[in-house]
């Protein structure tokens, strides 16, 4: 099994980018504007990206300004079944984000493909944070 990573900082406090990783409005500010459903821990939430791609993620676990953890449940067949996990903790003054996208069956070219936009989001979730604009997919500001 394969995984994507990130690791970066977010010159914020670990709360507000809890917050922005756990509310539908945070969400749709930094990954799509079509985001629905119920970000809290036991909550199934829906993402789409116009007709192009739509999943369904369920929040399996959520620890207080510390964790995220996903299940998608739906959508492209390389995504069922993976995991995506948000860790957060404070480095030198800021919130360090430690990103997973784990469980991928193959590093095929989806997986390649994935891996380069998740690399566009995690900046877009840390544009949101210190500057209140992110560059969500369907946003006027988004430029991937």
């Amino acid at each position: 099994m394969s995984s994507i990573k990130h690791l970066f900082h977010i010159n914020t406090p670990r709360e507000k980018v809890f917050k922005t990783l756990t509310t539908v409005d945070g969400i749709a500010n930094w990954w799509t504007v079509e985001t629905n459903g119920d970000a809290k821990e036991g909550g199934t939430l829906e993402f789409r990206f116009k007709n192009e791609f739509k999943t369904i993620l369920k929040v399996t676990n959520t620890v207080d300004n510390e964790i995220v953890n996903w299940t998608c449940t739906g959508g492209p067949e390389d995504w069922i079944n993976t995991k995506i996990t948000f860790h957060l903790d404070d480095h030198d003054s800021k919130t360090r984000v430690r990103f997973e996208h784990s469980g991928w069956k193959e590093q095929n070219d989806f997986y390649a493909q994935c891996s380069y936009h998740w690399g566009a989001f995690m900046e877009s979730l840390r544009q949101y944070c210190q500057k209140g604009i992110g560059e969500a997919f369907g946003s006027p500001n988004y430029r991937i």
